[in-house]
């Protein structure tokens, strides 16, 4: 997967080289909107479980939010049989 988005952005890079226009934002500025998305898209499972009145514990955020941003599975503590979704 990693692979695929390295070399879709290199495509992306070498079709601006091609067409000589410049990147439409610097990369530092770039890379901080794509975490901006990633957070922001943690805010829905967090406001529907409020609305539901379910506590946010750690151990919930640890396994459904985390994962989903920095793209590293959850590790199932020892002895649970539970399947991850």
């Amino acid at each position: 997967m990693y692979l695929i988005s390295l070399g879709a952005g290199i495509l992306a890079g070498l079709l601006y080289g091609l067409i000589n226009v410049r990147s439409p934002a610097p990369p530092a500025i770039a890379l901080i909107g794509l975490l901006g998305m990633l957070v922001g898209e943690q805010i829905v499972p967090v406001a529907k479980r409020l609305l539901d009145g379910a506590p946010i514990t750690a151990s919930w955020f640890a396994s459904e939010c985390k994962p989903k941003i920095t793209g590293v599975a959850a590790v199932k503590p020892a002895g649970d049989d539970t399947p991850q979704a």
